[in-house]
């Protein structure tokens, strides 16, 4: 069983993993093109949901990308403009409505996380060692761990 740090060393490491993660996202967004989208971060999370779990509703991406539904609705309405995304009734349920991507919108997102995917491959190529890379698949998994846990105590 680890130990725990103090509150003092906890709060310093969650600042310096917070400021990694929005360095290492910046990079990403730019070495992917995502700029070049005219979508914003949130709007390509979104649509990245629909092409991976697409038919879906709009209440399921709330759920999927922990925001309202007002915030998925404001998205949806940006992504159906580009005809990025359709909607069409749920054969199941006639008032719900499942949101589709459209095959631009899947090339869109593959071509994203293709140039994401490259930059890190060449990183950690150029950057890692061969005997550290066992160590980025730890911090791999610490990340999955915290990205996975639920605090249950409704904190943000």
């Amino acid at each position: 069983m680890p130990t725990n740090p103090g509150p003092q060393q906890s709060a310093a490491t969650a600042q310096r993993l917070n400021d990694s993660m929005k360095r290492l996202r910046a990079r990403l967004r730019a070495e992917s093109g995502q700029h070049t989208t005219g979508l914003t971060a949130t709007q390509l999370g979104v649509l990245a949901s629909v092409v991976r779990e697409g038919p879906v509703t709009a209440a399921r991406l709330a759920a999927l990308e922990h925001v309202s539904a007002q915030a998925i609705a404001q998205s949806l309405a940006v992504l159906k403009a580009a005809d990025l995304v359709r909607s069409e009734p749920d054969p199941q349920d006639g008032r719900r409505k499942l949101m589709s991507a459209a095959p631009s919108a899947t090339e869109l997102i593959g071509k994203l996380l293709t140039g994401r995917s490259s930059f890190l491959a060449r990183a950690l190529e150029q950057v890692v060692a061969p005997d550290e890379l066992g160590e980025v698949e730890k911090a791999i998994e610490l990340l999955e761990r915290l990205a996975a846990a639920d605090l249950g105590d409704g904190s943000i």
